[in-house]
This record gives C-alpha cells, structure tokens and sequence, in this order.
C-alpha cells in the first residue's frame, strides 16, 4: 500500500491509502480510509474516482470510505474484455470481499449507476442504501427514448478506426463533454481538464473507455432486463437529477427497479455534478446518508 498522490487541486484526506486488488480479469484501483459504516463510490466516464475526494473528505470522520477506479478506468488495469456492467458489479463485490466489507452504501454517477446496479441487483443483501446521479441505466425505462437525444451520440462510436480518431486528440474529445454536458464550461477549471486528460491519454485507457459503452446494448440491456424481472429493489433509493441534464428522469428511471425512491435536483448543474456543484451535492449526499 502507498500514500495517495495526485495531480487535482482537490486532493484526498491523507490517511487514505491505495489498495490494488486483483478481481477476475483486473485490477482494481482503490483509495480506502476511515472507519465505520463503509461507503463506495463509483464513478463515470471523463472522470476516475478523483471525482469524489470532496465527499471523502466529508464523510472519512465517522465512514470507511472505498474510492475504486472502475476497470478499464483511472488507474486501474486495461484488460482486453469485462467491461459489461455485470462483470464490473463483480468487480466491486469482490473488492468488498478482499477489504472485508460485507455491508455498504454506494454513491455512483454517470456508468457508475450501471456498475451499481448491477452489483445491487446481484447482491441485495450487502447494499444499505444508493445515491444514484444523473445517468440511464440500459434497457431500463425510457431507455430507447433518451437514446435519441444528440448529446449521445457517444454512446454508438464505433468502428475500426475510433482509436485512431481520438489518439493524441483525447483532450479535445474530452473537452467535448466537459463544454457540452455541464451547465456552464468555465466550472470545470484548466487543471481539472489537464489532470484527467493526462489519464485518458495513458496507453489502451481510451479503447477501455469506448468499450464501457459498447456494452450497453450488447450485453447491458439484457442483464438488466434479467435484474430487473427478479424483482425491485427495496432498500432506500436518493436518485438525484442535475437541472441541466438528467432532471427528474433520474428518479423516474430508479422506480422502475426500487420500491423506496426518493427524488432531488442538483440545482444548477449540468452533468459534472461534482465539478459544478460540489458543496451542494455533498450536503444533499450527507444528509441522505445521516438518515437511520
């Protein structure tokens, strides 16, 4: 284990140490630090687990807190396949499994609302609670309704020669989503845009990335319509909305798998909830997680 280091103004708590575990087909990238009630939080594309270090720092006091770079992502492993939302739910128990957490919340945002439903669908029973943030889930709800919108284009980029397309132009993609999905660019600073570029420019870490999202309607719909005819969730279910982007759907989306719903706006935000508004969306987090 190693002290954390980064390239991000806002930097994780100093206690947190990084773990890399070994799951089925990958490494796994995961800071961990604090003690009680554990809380994992999974992140999207164009960000890592960096994104979270402001909740860590709210909640490290009174939390075990466990930070994974999902596969294919950040700074875990690269491999050639896994990258279907069931294999990365896997992923995240196993990783429970060799920290010796049985029981946790999860925070999730963009794919990592994928990854964590299919690691609650296939483990009810170790999931106290989930904040789920601003993404669809494949096959689920309006699914081929908010597959429409032009912003998604993304979603269906594919070919023989994506790779070659972005090579050495990952900023540029990036900026993309940074400029277009946010409520207002300027929020998502220079060194927030350069340190995860840097990332994404690491060899075979953007063909990972595409990846995660040729799986949606390859392998994705099928898992989660196969989840969801088990039956819903019941555990308590915070599915926030940015404004600017996912809005209401969010919550509309999560009633069509969970029992116990509860809907919230991230005002002011367009998509980078985290980088546009974080005081605000930890505070809305917080609270939820405070509630016995």
């Amino acid at each position: 284990m190693s002290q954390v280091a980064h390239a991000r103004i806002e930097r994780f708590p100093s206690e947190m140490r990084v773990h890399k575990i070994q799951t089925d087909g990958a490494t796994i990238y995961v800071r961990v630090g604090g003690h009680g009630p554990a809380v994992v939080m999974l992140h999207g594309f164009a960000d890592t687990g960096d994104m979270w270090a402001p909740l860590a720092k709210a909640l490290i006091k009174d939390h075990t807190v466990i930070v994974p770079d999902l596969r294919g992502m950040g700074y875990s492993s690269y491999p050639d396949t896994g990258y279907d939302k069931k294999t990365q739910g896997i992923d995240i128990a196993t990783v429970m499994d060799k920290l010796n957490v049985q029981r946790a919340a999860l925070v999730t945002h963009d794919i990592g609302n994928m990854v964590g439903y299919a690691l609650a669908a296939q483990n009810p029973d170790r999931i106290t609670k989930w904040v789920v943030i601003d993404a669809p889930l494949p096959g689920i709800g309006a699914w081929d309704e908010i597959l429409k919108s032009p912003l998604l284009w993304h979603f269906n980029f594919r070919g023989p020669d994506m790779d070659r397309l972005v090579k050495g132009r990952e900023r540029i993609y990036l900026d993309r989503f940074w400029n277009e999905l946010s409520a207002d660019p300027k929020t998502i600073d220079e060194a927030t845009r350069r340190h995860y570029a840097k990332i994404y420019a690491r060899p075979g870490a953007m063909h990972a990335a595409f990846e995660q999202f040729a799986t949606f309607n390859t392998k994705d719909v099928a898992d989660n319509k196969a989840f969801q005819a088990k039956g819903k969730l019941t555990f308590p279910i915070l599915a926030l909305g940015a404004e600017k982007s996912f809005g209401d759907q969010q919550a509309a989306v999560m009633r069509e798998v969970g029992t116990n719903v509860e809907g919230g706006i991230i005002a002011k935000s367009g998509h980078w909830i985290m980088e546009e508004q974080p005081d605000q969306t930890v505070k809305l987090i917080r609270a939820f997680l405070d509630r016995t």
